[in-house]
């Protein structure tokens, strides 16, 4: 049997993965592993929780899916893209996706952007219809600061350890995040030492890839590079 564990971002939960996982469930028959981390998900209690908390949650997910499973895929989007990668290296991992995923974060120039549209809806009084103004207003009064202070650690602590990522890897990236600069994947893509890489830019896709207008091409390219037998 095979086992794919898909793990969700900073301050999100399985719903930024639910589209992707749904479309797995339709066309495989794989054993879908899509963990809550601690904090995260409807509670949404970050505080007093470290980023090794969230770690130990996915090396445990891993570890049931192992046990059940003779070969593990592991997808991860944005702040699970980074746990993911260091899945690959502690893990017998067969391939990696990353999704929009956090080795550097905020992108001012599109962020800019968003935030102009924000205010745009704002003096038209359509701001409680803004999707991007409801995420974004959510994240920064319920974000403890030391939450955020732990997700800066889990990146401090997973970029030095990208060269070691030798799995098969598949990385694609929005060009109109946010939240993830462009220049993340790149990054990602020249540290991950996998002799089989690839890197996939969404043009009109923001941070949430996974409910992009393109995600059904998305998707495709996914399952083709999981399902291949390189």
């Amino acid at each position: 049997m095979i086992g794919c564990l898909c793990l969700h971002g900073f301050t999100g939960g399985p719903d930024e993965v639910g589209p992707l996982v749904d479309y797995l469930r339709e066309h495989t028959d794989w054993l879908l592993s899509v963990p809550t981390l601690p904090g995260h998900g409807e509670q949404n209690s970050l505080k007093g929780i470290n980023y090794q908390q969230w770690v130990e949650c996915a090396e445990e997910e891993m570890r049931k899916l192992m046990n059940r499973c003779s070969s593990v895929y592991v997808i991860g989007f944005s702040m699970g893209g980074l746990i993911a990668s260091y899945l690959s290296t502690i893990f017998p991992v067969e391939k990696l996706v990353l999704l929009s995923a956090a080795a550097y974060y905020i992108n001012p120039r599109q962020l800019a952007s968003d935030l102009k549209d924000i205010l745009f809806d704002y003096f038209r009084g359509n701001i409680e219809t803004n999707e991007l103004f409801l995420r974004y207003k959510r994240k920064i009064i319920q974000t403890p600061i030391e939450a955020t202070m732990e997700f800066r650690k889990l990146v401090t602590f997973i970029r030095p350890l990208l060269p070691q990522v030798e799995v098969p890897t598949f990385i694609a990236q929005g060009e109109s995040d946010g939240i993830v600069p462009p220049k993340s994947a790149d990054y990602l893509y020249q540290s991950i030492k996998a002799k089989r890489k690839k890197l996939v830019f969404i043009e009109n896709s923001k941070h949430l890839i996974c409910h992009c207008e393109e995600k059904e091409a998305l998707f495709s390219h996914v399952l083709d590079f999981l399902s291949s037998q390189h």
